[in-house]
């Protein structure tokens, strides 16, 4: 494993829910904490376009490939510098060695 590879820092967050303690919405800057941060190797998977409501979506898929780590799961979303990216699929133990997690994410518009 090449650590050269691995050149991006992206932060794991989790939700906190949409109402405080006390019952009050959350803002939306406000509502995720920092769970983990960690560097990653980011690969494009596709892009692709197709129309909905008359009008022209754009989704961009991104692997990101990381050491092996507990506690990340596809209730989090990632951060990666102002982008944000949702984890559409369970995170991957590449050929079970426990060495590097493979997660694919979407972009958040």
């Amino acid at each position: 494993m090449n650590p050269a590879l691995f050149k991006h820092r992206i932060t794991f967050q989790r939700d906190k829910g949409t109402k405080d303690a006390d019952g009050f919405p959350i803002p939306e800057k406000d509502r995720y904490e920092d769970v983990k941060t960690v560097w990653a190797m980011i690969k494009t998977l596709k892009g692709r376009e197709f129309h909905q409501a008359a009008s022209i979506q754009s989704v961009q898929d991104e692997r990101f490939i990381i050491r092996y780590t507990t506690g990340i799961d596809s209730s989090m979303r990632i951060k990666f510098g102002s982008r944000f990216f949702e984890i559409i699929a369970p995170p991957i133990n590449d050929d079970e060695l426990n060495k590097t997690l493979t997660i694919v994410g979407r972009e958040i518009k």
